[in-house]
Order: structure tokens, then C-alpha cells, then sequence
């Protein structure tokens, strides 16, 4: 009896080798090499017939000779939703929806396919981890028009593709892609080749069809899509909800999308009813703010081309060990180090015997520079222990000299922060716009020190 070869396969980057190493040779990622069986197909695919059933093969033309032009997106229902993609789903795009298990991925998929069929689009849910049973329990739960999915509890790729074949729907819903397996293939269902030849499958049918496919992913340990990185290459479109630290609103963001900005972000809140969206943002995670305790400051940040209002705390306090701790929640605590030496270099602020604490409410997380100063503002503010101006912003990077430079997109970090009743905005000169928002005015500082002596003069 001949012995089964194996293969072992990276699953951040999918580079197979022939023997087990520490360290994966193509992405130097360690211990990322898994053991599978070798991907032997149990027959081949004859020459000139096609894989996907009632699909013409494709042959080469030139791009003069192709027809058609850009159709109109479809609207999913969802403003945030379609606000994520980039205006609507695009007819034969892939998306791919990862996240946390119970946050919410089954739920917004199962949504969108009620929407969709209220206006007229036919869609199919495949379910392989869920009964249909299971799904339409969930669907009376959403209500509306949740019960006129159809829905088809399978897991294998074959039986999938023939049942979309005989439906022709618009939508096709996969969750979840980690359950979907190919009897071409040898192994179980979930592992890297699986997951990878189907999803490869899925998309060569979205792409000859025309027919918007929506996988749902699981996600590692880590944080990560499950699977190799060329699932993420496969689809045209990643979207990744994020939890809110136990709060009741989710964060859509689109991390890839061919067809719209990166880092574009809806947000969600989890109710009986399903997920509704929440229209203002900014309201949402400024609510519960205290005006008049020192340490906060807001900040407006950009996520991918919408402003939101964000809320910085900062606590500084006398360390009662040796080593003071620096703990940051939301914020890269490389980064926060970083300011901290300019605090003390540039401001002769003292941090060498505190303890320093940085959390980003809301559960958000600020990764561009454009917040350093509102970070400096509110571990000043700790430090005197006095409130900032509770109608101010703060917005500028901060350079090793203490210089405060200029950010991107003032004149709508302005508009957003003038349109939820600030009035006052610190910022580099060089950062001022031309025009102001109405009933907003500018205070200019050069560097740290002056922002410092401003606030807490």
C-alpha cells in the first residue's frame, strides 16, 4: 500500500514545503508550518469542460473587445453596511467577513440577504455549521423579511455550486468558508488547502457568474483570518468586525477593498432585533464622558474618509513599587513611551516616578499620529491634575523636537467637531484651513511646551 505523502504549508503566506522547519522560508514567520496531506486531485478536469455547471469556459480577447461597462452597485439595506463597501454590493465581487465567534457575522449576513429579497434579489444562504432549522429560528428572530431566504445546509463545494447553478442566485452567502470542503481534495474540511482551493473555487465562480458571494471567516488566536494570507489576496473585499470591550456596539471595518477606501467603518449595535446602525458615531463615544475630571481629551480621528470624535484618558500617579508601569489601552504603547520622553524632554514634565495609564474609551483604537497631542494634553492634564476646556479638541502630531506638525484633513475633523457643539480647536499653524467652521475658532501653538502653557497656564 503506498504511503500518503504529506506536505507542510505556511498559514500566513500558504508556501509549501517537504519537510517540517522552525522558521517558514518564503514570509520568515515562526511556527507557521502545519502538517496536511498532499493536495492529490482524486480526478482531473478534462480539457474544455468547465467547473462551474451551465458556465462557458473563458477564452482570451482583447480588452477593446470586451462588453459591457460598470453596472449599478446593489444596495445591501444597511447604510453602514454599503457605506463599508464602497457604496453597494458589486455584482461578481467577493467579500470576506471575519471576526470574533458570537459577534455578530451570521447575524448581518443573514440581514443583508433579507434586504435583498424584499428588493427583489434573489439570494442563497448556505449554512454548514447551523441547520436550516437553526437559521430560521435566527430568522424569526430579525423578523422583516428573513423568512423568504433560502437557505441550504450543506458543506460540500460540489453539491453548493450545483444548487446555485439550478437558483442562479444574485447573492451567494457562505458560512462559513472553514466548513466548505471539496471531495477533489484529500484532507478535512477547515484545514489550509481546503480553505484555500474553495474559496479559489468560489471566486472563479462570483467572477464567471456574476454573482456576489459573501464568505464568513473564522479567526485565529492571534486575531487573524484563519487560513493562509492568500485567502485574503483571493476575495476583493475583507471586512472585520471588532468588539467593543464588551460594550453593545460592533465596528465594521473594511481592512482590503478593491471597489472602495481602506479602513472605512460602520458602526453597529447589537439588539434583540438583529444589528441597527448607529448613525452618529461620535455621539455614541463621547455619551458617557465626564466634562470636568482631568486626564480626558478628545481627539478627531479619520477612519478611512468619515472623522469620529474620540475620547482620551490618561492617569498618572505615583508609582508605589520601583519600576513605574505604562499601560496603554487603544494606543501603540511604543508610541506612547516615545511621548513620554517628549513630555519630560520638551515640556519638563516628570514621568521618571509615575505610574502612567492611556485608554482609548469606546473600545476604538488610534493608530495614526494625528492624536499625539491629544495623548500630551491628557497626561499633562493627569499630571496637574486640572480638566482641560471641556468644548476643546486637540489634534497635531508631535516630532522628537516637541514641534507640533500638521495632519491631513482638517477642514473635516473641524466640521465634525464643530457640528457636536466644540468650539475651540489647539493645532499647529500649519495645520489651520482656510475656512473655519461655523462657531469654531483656532487657538495656534508651536510645540508642546506652548500647548502645555495654554492649557494649564
Amino acid at each position: 500500500m503506498a504511503k500518503t505523502k504529506t506536505l507542510f504549508i505556511c498559514t500566513e503566506c500558504g508556501n509549501e514545503t517537504p519537510r517540517w522547519q522552525g522558521q517558514c522560508p518564503a514570509c520568515n514567520e515562526w511556527n507557521t508550518l502545519v502538517e496536511e496531506m498532499a493536495p492529490t486531485r482524486k480526478r482531473a478536469a478534462r480539457a474544455g469542460v468547465p467547473e462551474i455547471p451551465g458556465v462557458p469556459p473563458a477564452a482570451p480577447m482583447r480588452l477593446r473587445e470586451v462588453e459591457g461597462s460598470e453596472g449599478a452597485r446593489w444596495s445591501a439595506g444597511l447604510e453602514e453596511f454599503d457605506f463599508v463597501l464602497g457604496g453597494g454590493i458589486v455584482p461578481g465581487s467577493v467579500v470576506l467577513v471575519g471576526g470574533e465567534p458570537g459577534i455578530g457575522k451570521s447575524t448581518i449576513l443573514l440581514q443583508v440577504a433579507a434586504q435583498l429579497e424584499a428588493a427583489g434579489r434573489r439570494t442563497l444562504y448556505v449554512s454548514g455549521e447551523e441547520s436550516a432549522l437553526q437559521v430560521k429560528l435566527r430568522a424569526e428572530r430579525l423578523g422583516g423579511a428573513a423568512g423568504d431566504v433560502t437557505a441550504l445546509a450543506e458543506t460540500d463545494l460540489e453539491t453548493i455550486l450545483l444548487r446555485a447553478a439550478e437558483l442562479t442566485p444574485e447573492v451567494l452567502l457562505v458560512d462559513s468558508i472553514q466548513t466548505v470542503y471539496t471531495a477533489e481534495l484529500e484532507g478535512a474540511p477547515g484545514n489550509v488547502g481546503q480553505v484555500r482551493e474553495c474559496a479559489a473555487r468560489l471566486q472563479r465562480y462570483a467572477k464567471q457568474t456574476g454573482t456576489a458571494v459573501f464568505l464568513v471567516g473564522h479567526v485565529t488566536k492571534g486575531g487573524g483570518i484563519a487560513g493562509p494570507k492568500t485567502l485574503e489576496h483571493i476575495v476583493d473585499t475583507v471586512l472585520y468586525f471588532e468588539d467593543s470591550g464588551g460594550l453593545d456596539h460592533r465596528v465594521l471595518r473594511a481592512t482590503k477593498n478593491r471597489f472602495g477606501g481602506v479602513d472605512e467603518i460602520g458602526v453597529f449595535r447589537m439588539t434583540a432585533e438583529g444589528l441597527v446602525a448607529v448613525p452618529n458615531a461620535s455621539a455614541l463615544f463621547l455619551g458617557d464622558r465626564a466634562l470636568h475630571a482631568s486626564g480626558s481629551a478628545v481627539v478627531p480621528m479619520m477612519e478611512g474618509s468619515r472623522p469620529l470624535l474620540v475620547e482620551v484618558q490618561a492617569l498618572a500617579t505615583k508609582a508605589p513599587y520601583g519600576a513605574p508601569q505604562r499601560v496603554s489601552t487603544g494606543f501603540d504603547h511604543k508610541r506612547l513611551s516615545l511621548l513620554l520622553a517628549v513630555l519630560e524632554k520638551r515640556a519638563g514634565l516628570a514621568f521618571g516616578q509615575l505610574d502612567v495609564f492611556l485608554n482609548v474609551v469606546g473600545g476604538t483604537r488610534i493608530v495614526e499620529t494625528a492624536g499625539d497631542a491629544a495623548v500630551a494634553a491628557a497626561l499633562a492634564s493627569s499630571v496637574f491634575d486640572r480638566p482641560m476646556p471641556e468644548d476643546a479638541i486637540v489634534l497635531g502630531e508631535l516630532g522628537l523636537g516637541g514641534e507640533l506638525r500638521r495632519v491631513s484633513q482638517v477642514e473635516r475633523r473641524l466640521a465634525e467637531a464643530a457640528r457636536m457643539g466644540f468650539r475651540t480647536a489647539y493645532l499647529s499653524p500649519k495645520s489651520r484651513p482656510a475656512r473655519l467652521p461655523e462657531g469654531l475658532s483656532v487657538i495656534e501653538v508651536e510645540d508642546v511646551h506652548a500647548l502645555v502653557g495654554r492649557l494649564f497656564a
